[in-house]
């Protein structure tokens, strides 16, 4: 620990690098930063991790206090996999490659013990300081730079390099960086993606858990069960519509509903039917629909560890722009009404075959707004046109441009505008290019913003807030804090260019495979609706 300075009764200690928050993505790049100073200097940086979480709970952001431990991988279509040699999730960022090596990561499950485990692990190699429970009170400022984070409690953190890993992207709030709200990217700034209480569960089994589902599959599937039909009006909110629509799939499967039965991984499970979802809002006497009852058991995305324990990112609140912030101001914890939705979940996994069931300590949260005034903002059209050129890209990365939960008002908006629905009914899936400059800002010069609240636009948020995509940014953005402190430049002087020639030069550029989609009117559709919506 460095030695303390007092000033006026309070305390001030300097730093070279201060990562604020402890998500993943800004850890690792902090762990790039002090590795590449070392590589060349023989000395680490003196470097601080800075959280308002309680670090006893764990470090790792949502990944291990919110228990997302069923991570979303690079999405990578067969042809260009086997033109380029690579397994089913690509090449990952060689932080990101390591992180899962030593977590031991099969396919998708995190397991956040083992996560907060290495990523101490990772910063004590790198000697840096953690500090939790800090909250901001100001931002010291030298005209456009920030020298320094004073916190509540008086004491005051200075360092030349910044790095903000927040999902609202507090630190860059603090520093007076323009952040839209929620949506606002599509003229939406009350609008924001919903967020999940993960839970965890205890003694049930794949076996078993196949075995519910394919009972109340069946009993769905027999137009003659009453009782069945009801369930199902119960969790259509009493809409026959709704009804006929949750029951169809069932009805037009019921020779082999294994078709649409929950497919089992080496480590996990992804749900793939209404079934499960229908049972608990029928014994909750709620709808399946966030608009009517703001709380969902969704179609179950889940993490599988030994010994039946079950990691469940299913259960989604609805929340608007305020109430994303509001929650992540708050350390992301759950509201009572959360809680006690929880407890109604705790009851029916229960009555299934879970001995135990317990939520996370935070909430997580996909998404609290976006900042402007990056060097490059990234749009969801220059996504699907594949990102940065191959000649400056950093990584890769393909993902959904996924909105679990629906974003209000986005298909009114769209309507009104003429411009139709049909667009995002099938939105095609980018493989795109990774660079660093949509997390730079241009009046800032020191400071770097990577998360789901970096510079992105339209729809490049929805793929750009997942953690392994972020993680490959991070690396590039430690990187670039190590350039800038060793020749003395300011962050958003350093270029994509310089950040892969140094990758090279190490042997740690993984490979460079982003295409643009094959139909450039689907690109010219989203770049025109994307323009659109922000007007």
């Amino acid at each position: 620990m460095f030695k303390p300075q007092a000033t006026d009764n309070s305390i001030t200690r300097t730093y070279d690098i201060i990562a604020f928050g402890d998500e993943v993505p800004g850890i690792l790049a902090l762990v790039c930063a002090a590795r590449e100073y070392f590589r060349r200097t023989n000395q680490y940086p003196r470097s601080l991790l800075l959280f308002k979480a309680n670090s006893q709970l764990g470090i790792g952001g949502h990944l291990v206090r919110g228990g997302l431990s069923y991570l979303d991988r690079s999405v990578v279509p067969p042809d260009v996999r086997k033109q380029y040699g690579l397994n089913v999730y690509g090449d990952e960022s060689t932080i990101y490659k390591e992180f899962l090596q030593r977590t031991g990561v099969v396919q998708v499950a995190l397991d956040p013990r083992k996560a907060d485990a290495v990523l101490r692990e990772m910063l004590k190699e790198i000697r840096a300081d953690i500090l939790s429970n800090a909250a901001i009170e100001s931002v010291i400022k030298q005209k456009q730079k920030i020298t320094g984070v004073r916190l509540t409690n008086k004491e005051t953190y200075i360092a030349k390099h910044f790095i903000d890993s927040t999902i609202n992207a507090e630190l860059a709030e603090f520093a007076g960086v323009k952040k839209l709200k929620g949506f606002e990217t599509f003229g939406l700034p009350n609008s924001e993606l919903s967020v999940t209480l993960t839970f965890e569960t205890q003694s049930l089994s794949v076996q078993a858990l196949k075995d519910v589902e394919m009972y109340y599959m069946q009993r769905f599937a027999d137009t003659s069960d009453a009782v069945a039909l009801n369930w199902i009006n119960l969790a259509a909110g009493g809409d026959s519509e709704r009804a006929a629509q949750l029951r169809e799939p069932f009805i037009n499967n019921k020779n082999d509903l294994s078709k649409i039965a929950l497919y089992a991984g080496s480590d996990f499970i992804d749900v793939r039917s209404f079934a499960l979802s229908i049972a608990y809002h029928s014994f909750r006497g709620t709808a399946l629909s966030l608009d009517q009852s703001s709380a969902v058991l969704d179609k179950g995305n889940v993490a599988v560890f030994p010994n039946n324990r079950m990691s469940w990112n299913a259960l989604l609140f609805d929340v608007n722009a305020d109430q994303a912030e509001a929650l992540a101001r708050a350390k992301a914890r759950p509201t009572a009404e959360m809680l006690n939705e929880m407890s109604r979940v705790i009851e029916w996994f229960k009555s299934i075959g879970a001995t135990d069931v317990k939520p996370a300590a935070e909430l997580y949260i996909r998404h609290a707004g976006n900042v402007t005034g990056t060097i490059n903002p990234l749009t969801g059209a220059e996504m699907l046109a594949g990102g940065i050129p191959a000649t400056e890209a950093l990584g890769t990365f393909g993902y959904h441009f996924d909105v679990r939960g629906g974003i209000e008002g986005l298909g009114t908006r769209a309507t009104a505008k003429g411009l139709g629905t049909s667009l995002f009914d099938k939105l095609p899936v980018p493989l795109f290019n990774v660079g660093i400059q949509h997390a730079l800002l241009r009046d800032t010069p020191n400071l770097a913003v990577i998360s789901p609240a970096s510079g992105f636009e339209g729809y490049a948020c929805s793929a750009g807030r997942i953690v392994e995509f972020n993680c490959a940014v991070g690396q590039g953005i430690g990187l670039a804090c190590a350039i800038a402190m060793l020749s003395n430049r300011n962050l958003n002087e350093i270029s994509n260019q310089e950040v892969r020639d140094l990758l090279v030069s190490t042997g740690r550029l993984s490979k460079i495979y982003g295409q643009p989609d094959p139909r450039p009117d689907e690109i010219a559709k989203l770049d025109k609706f994307e323009d659109a919506m922000a007007a």
